[in-house]
């Protein structure tokens, strides 16, 4: 495969009554030609699934909370550091932007599809007859971030409550801001094979812009950064810092092992589902994944359906695992796909060059 500015990865997993993720019970939508309801993930939860695998240092969130006038408390939006020296900030892209205050906007390096089934004939959504609370946590860490508590006087200003004067208001009102439950009255389930798209940037993977115009950096994060050792250097969209060769040698690895083994944590527990990969797919080229992992119309039956293909006259790098034979009739596997699958991501990642992308 030669050299690109671009690493495009597609994935094929298995789903078996499970739930990706509520919103009036498990989120679908509706395939325009067949009209079926498609069970999805979206890209954003796909994402945060690839963050958490990193299994990296990653940045406290603030998280901020407004109590009004008639004390009745409200989350307001959460700020990030927006400091890439973490990988999570890094990878996953940040936005912090106040009235008043400089509006600083990192773009993810990953662009990331929803996982959808691979055919609308080849994934289903279900529904309970019977219904299940569902429950979920704002946050799994809760410890680790910080929250503000805000009192709002009669013309909106808010000013921070101190701790000490949040605890005894929290008590005085036998309050707590802890968890947020969800009990939806029926429960959808999705099954079948699914598959999700990942381009990976090299251009700015590890390179942060320094451009004031549009500035992904506050000046006490970027001379941070220059204390720690990132290279002044240059990509196609103007000046940056490159992250360091060693701390690069440190996130790769790391990286390319989350794109291959992350999961959907947060479904419940009497959803759970393995949703073991059947095939992946590697390639620079976008329309050669596409071809390389789809679903195919048959035409020798009464009634319309579809079957699973891996074809590996594509120019992608296929990995296969053993678990392919359940779902592809002839196909074989490997019980290293992944592991193959993570040195590959890691090669290609590694090969880039980062700081002399303009010579």
């Amino acid at each position: 495969m030669k050299s690109s500015n671009f690493i495009y990865l597609r994935g094929l997993r298995h789903a078996e009554h499970t739930v990706f993720a509520v919103n009036d019970g498990q989120k679908f939508y509706t395939d325009p030609i067949t009209g079926r309801k498609m069970a999805y993930s979206s890209g954003q939860q796909v994402k945060r699934s690839i963050i958490e695998a990193l299994e990296l240092p990653f940045a406290a969130m603030t998280f901020n909370w407004e109590i009004d006038k008639k004390g009745k408390a409200g989350m307001l939006e959460p700020h990030s550091p927006c400091d890439p020296s973490f990988p999570d900030q890094l990878l996953g892209g940040y936005m912090k932007a106040e009235k008043d205050t400089m509006t600083v906007k990192r773009r993810s390096p990953l662009s990331i599809s929803a996982m959808r089934p691979l055919h609308p004939l080849l994934g289903g959504l279900e529904r309970d007859s019977e219904g299940e609370a569902v429950a979920f946590d704002r946050s799994t860490m809760g410890a680790h971030h910080k929250v503000n508590v805000y009192v709002s006087d009669d013309k909106g200003k808010r000013t921070l409550i101190e701790e000490e004067a949040l605890n005894e208001w929290l008590t005085s009102n036998e309050r707590s801001l802890g968890a947020k439950y969800y009990n939806p009255s029926k429960q959808s389930r999705a099954t079948g094979l699914f598959t999700y798209d990942i381009a990976i940037d090299l251009r700015t993977l590890f390179c942060v812009s320094t451009n004031k115009l549009e500035p992904e950096l506050f000046p006490n994060i970027e001379e941070k950064l220059r204390s720690e050792g990132w290279i002044e250097g240059k990509n196609i969209f103007g000046n940056c810092l490159i992250c360091p060769k060693e701390k690069r040698a440190e996130i790769i690895p790391a990286l390319a092992h989350a794109l291959v083994n992350w999961r959907i944590t947060s479904n419940q527990a009497r959803t759970f589902s393995l949703m073991e990969t059947v095939a992946l797919a590697v390639s620079d080229n976008a329309n050669q994944i596409a071809y390389a992992i789809r679903g195919e119309l048959r035409d020798d039956t009464e009634r319309q359906q579809a079957i699973p293909r891996i074809d590996e006259s594509a120019k992608a790098d296929l990995f296969i695992t053993p678990i392919a034979s359940a779902y592809i009739a002839g196909s074989v596997g490997s019980a290293d796909a992944l592991e193959q699958a993570e040195q590959k991501l890691i090669d290609l990642m590694m090969e880039f060059d980062y700081e002399n992308q303009m010579k």
